[in-house]
């Protein structure tokens, strides 16, 4: 898997692994988690960078039918991929 980190607000790095990205809406988003480990955490992250930027800004995504919804895409592309509350 394809490995990026992050920097915080607080200027603290993170490091994610990109399990599969998607394009809902005009919108990029990106299904990552924080282990190679098969019970890993995931997260879904959704790219709020203006059209002309040239670096990307992911964030949570936090709103709840937003989420099920990408998460649907996500489970539909990726069958060993489940979701849990």
């Amino acid at each position: 898997m394809e490995k990026l980190i992050f920097t915080t607000e607080e200027n603290e790095e993170v490091e994610f692994f990109i399990v599969a990205d998607t394009r809902i809406g005009g919108v990029n988003y990106l299904l990552v988690t924080d282990s190679e480990e098969d019970e890993a955490e995931a997260y879904i992250l959704k790219d709020i960078a203006d059209e002309g930027d040239t670096e990307s800004n992911y964030v949570f995504v936090e709103d709840d039918d937003e989420f099920e919804a990408v998460a649907k895409m996500f489970e539909d592309d990726l069958e060993e991929v489940e979701f849990k509350e």
